[in-house]
């Protein structure tokens, strides 16, 4: 693997810094209808389309509990360092931190307990096909399979989409370690394995939300257009436009 592949691939293994305080700004806190409440929701999508802080943004205002994507791995130096077997070694922890993060949840005891999670499990078997070799695939997919069916689905998935431009975009203005020498081609390639994923995707309700013309962080408008948005059904797969955006390309 050479430095430039390394790089790129050390994103989707490590997320480094600490999380900026959001913004804060009053909005007016919109709950879910009582006819319409998912107690787990999970927040999808590429890098730099806004995941984690829609998730904080909703984790806040529905008073839920917090689940965050794992960022400690003890294999990364090794990863870093392109030493053999490293790349699944990474790969494979990750697999099982977030297993264990999401089976200890447990939401059966208290049915009115509310989850907010920016990952859905199924986030370790998209990059585990762009990272790992044929015959490391083998072996992950049997474990996988097994741990798959040890964890609960989400009541409802909201996956963010952006155009490239956007991502390329925003990646550049964030400055986070090691983004800036992620690949068009790379991006690119996480963008459509999403895409992919999300079109066969039908385990829960999905709302699908293209955040190429709005900007829910600094837009007070855009955040209260979604939040309102959140607070009504959402059944099977739909897509939301906020008021005011440019039509689809």
């Amino acid at each position: 693997m050479n430095a430039a592949l390394r790089a790129q691939k050390s994103l989707i293994l490590k997320r480094g810094g600490h999380r900026p305080p959001l913004q804060q700004v009053r909005y007016e806190v919109v709950q879910p209808s009582a006819s319409y409440a998912p107690r787990f929701i999970a927040i999808e999508g590429p890098v730099r389309v806004g995941k984690t802080t829609l998730a904080d943004i909703l984790a806040e205002r529905l008073q839920a509990v917090r689940v965050y994507d794992p960022e400690d791995n003890p294999f990364l130096e090794a990863f870093y360092k392109d030493r053999p077997g490293a790349c699944f070694q990474a790969q494979f922890y990750f697999l099982m931190k977030r297993y264990k993060q999401l089976h200890d949840l447990d939401l059966a005891p208290n049915p009115t307990r509310v989850v907010v999670s920016d990952y859905i499990f199924e986030k370790d078997k998209i990059f585990a096909y762009l990272n790992l070799n044929d015959v490391e695939l083998q072996l992950y997919d049997q474990y996988y399979a097994m741990l798959a069916e040890q964890v609960p689905i989400p009541d409802l998935v909201i996956y963010l989409q952006a155009k490239l431009e956007t991502l390329k975009k925003r990646i550049a203005k964030k400055q986070a370690p090691f983004e800036d020498r992620i690949s068009d081609d790379y991006l690119a390639a996480v963008v459509n394995a999403y895409e992919h994923f999300f079109f066969h995707y039908k385990r829960s309700d999905l709302l699908v939300i293209d955040t190429s013309e709005i900007d829910f962080v600094d837009r007070s408008e855009h955040l209260q257009e979604l939040l309102q948005r959140l607070s009504q059904p959402v059944k099977g797969t739909q897509y939301y436009l906020p008021l005011g955006s440019a039509t689809a390309d």
